[in-house]
């Protein structure tokens, strides 16, 4: 008796190529097929899981927490006095200026009381569903590593992603969209571009698929150019012909991932030109849900959609999906990274990101996804509590904020502290690798288990580190 792997095998292209790619997907690990993981999980899971798929919004440029959700009152009081918190300030390209107060006021909200800045008050509703992580630290004041740190766990490049491992981990819900998708800002890449949803050492096929919703062509590549000459029967014996002598190349180099991986895209895209449009066609939303996330608005447009994207991405199967807000560092700025006038550079920033987040929140608790739906927010590092020529902030890698709700998260809830500056962690320091940890066992896995050998270590998302943040797990 033939076993269906095999079948599908000898069917090559076509309906077979597509199914045999849908077999190795759904099934995780691809362990037949790749060098076996050094793990044991079992169906997919070390543990019993409280979430089922993940959401990451990824300020790009360095969010400052201290004029989001870190409330100081001691910025109010010492503001414009000099910056004195003992010792010598480390800064990035700047000397310590007078003591800055936020530009906007602050209000506490929810049943938890959390005090939130008046540049997010739709976020501040939604209170109630998020875990503040405010003690965060890097391990770098430089906007690449920093990122690669959020992104990979390692301010190195070349290590996979945190959407490579949980797709490497727990497969694909959904045989016709990529299991990990990414969406960046409309305006360009954040630092490392897509080093940093790259697959790393990790088998290929497991890195992120860039979309952009807005553009002409979402999806690179996807459909044949307008050639009068290119016939279906054409492009079906092309590819018939392409997937054969892409098996031949594939014979002679036993281990290399990467064919693999373009043959699995190939299908995968013949399924995408059926699939990708429908995703992407916000027609049928209603009214109401397009004015929640801020469509037609010129300031939350971009990041709107892209969050309603990820919504209509995440409750068709898809497991990972990262969207960015922030690009590289253009002028008038377009990132996060508000060295010249925080007033002027985080009001934008904040008011695009603001509403479309806190409609992310909502509409996934309406829809029933929340509660098995980990929401991500975060950012490189945060900025300093004092001035930098009078408007701005310099980076600060001792503290800044992130937060998660949904799946499994306790709602309401604070981890840590930062000082009475908003200048270092001074109550419970948290890194990535806690985070990193923390959302693979809500996905229930144990992150010390979720490794893959490569130049004979066993390498893992959180390197050596990581510990779960119980305290924000319900």
């Amino acid at each position: 008796m033939v076993d269906r792997r095999a079948f599908l095998w000898e069917l090559g292209g076509g309906l077979g190529g597509i199914a045999l790619a849908h077999l190795l997907g759904s099934e995780g690990l691809l362990a037949n097929d790749y060098p076996t993981p050094r793990h044991d999980l079992n169906g997919g899971l070390h543990h019993r899981a409280k979430a089922k798929r993940v959401v990451q919004l990824f300020m790009s440029g360095a969010a400052s927490q201290c004029d989001t959700f870190d409330y100081k009152p001691l910025l109010i009081q010492k503001h414009g006095e000099a910056f004195d918190p003992g010792g010598k300030v480390e800064l990035f390209q700047s000397v310590p200026g007078a003591v800055m107060k936020s530009p906007w006021g602050w209000k506490q909200y929810g049943q938890c009381g959390h005090w939130m800045s008046d540049l997010v008050p739709q976020l501040a509703k939604c209170v109630d569903e998020i875990a503040f992580l405010p003690a965060m630290i890097s391990k770098s004041n430089v906007h690449g590593p920093a990122t690669f740190l959020q992104s990979t766990g390692f301010v190195l490049p070349g290590f996979p992603s945190v959407g490579s491992w949980v797709s490497y981990g727990l497969g694909s819900q959904n045989e016709n969209l990529p299991s990990f998708v990414v969406l960046p800002d409309s305006r360009g890449f954040a630092p490392n571009g897509p080093g940093n949803w790259s697959a790393g050492f990790l088998p290929a096929a497991f890195q992120g698929t860039m979309v952009r919703p807005g553009a002409k062509n979402p999806i690179f590549d996807l459909f044949p150019p307008d050639d009068p000459t290119l016939t279906p029967d054409s492009q079906r014996d092309g590819l018939a012909l392409l997937n054969r002598l892409n098996r031949e190349h594939q014979s002679t180099r036993e281990g290399d991932s990467r064919l693999d991986a373009r043959i699995a895209s190939y299908e995968l895209a013949a399924r995408l030109q059926l699939s990708a449009p429908e995703v992407l066609d916000l027609a049928g939303e209603s009214a109401a849900t397009r004015a929640l996330y801020g469509l037609g608005e010129p300031v939350t447009e971009d990041f709107g959609r892209n969050c309603l994207i990820a919504r209509r991405l995440l409750e068709r199967g898809v497991r990972f999906v990262q969207v960015w807000s922030g690009a590289d560092n253009g002028f008038p700025r377009r990132n996060w990274d508000s060295h010249e006038d925080i007033a002027r550079d985080h009001g934008d920033m904040g008011r695009s990101m603001d509403g479309p987040a806190a409609a992310l929140i909502q509409d996934l608790k309406a829809r029933g996804l929340l509660e098995d739906t980990v929401v991500i927010w975060t950012t490189e590092f945060g900025r300093m509590p004092c001035s930098q020529g009078g408007k701005g902030r310099d980076h600060n890698p001792f503290t800044f904020t992130s937060w998660l709700a949904g799946g499994g998260i306790k709602g309401g809830a604070t981890h840590g502290a930062s000082d009475e500056w908003s200048y270092k962690a001074a109550e419970s320091p948290t890194y990535g690798y806690d985070l990193h940890a923390t959302v693979l066992h809500l996905l229930g896995i144990d992150h010390t288990r979720l490794t893959f050998r490569h130049n004979g270590i066993d390498r893992r998302l959180t390197d050596v580190h990581g510990h779960v943040i119980r305290e924000i797990v319900a």
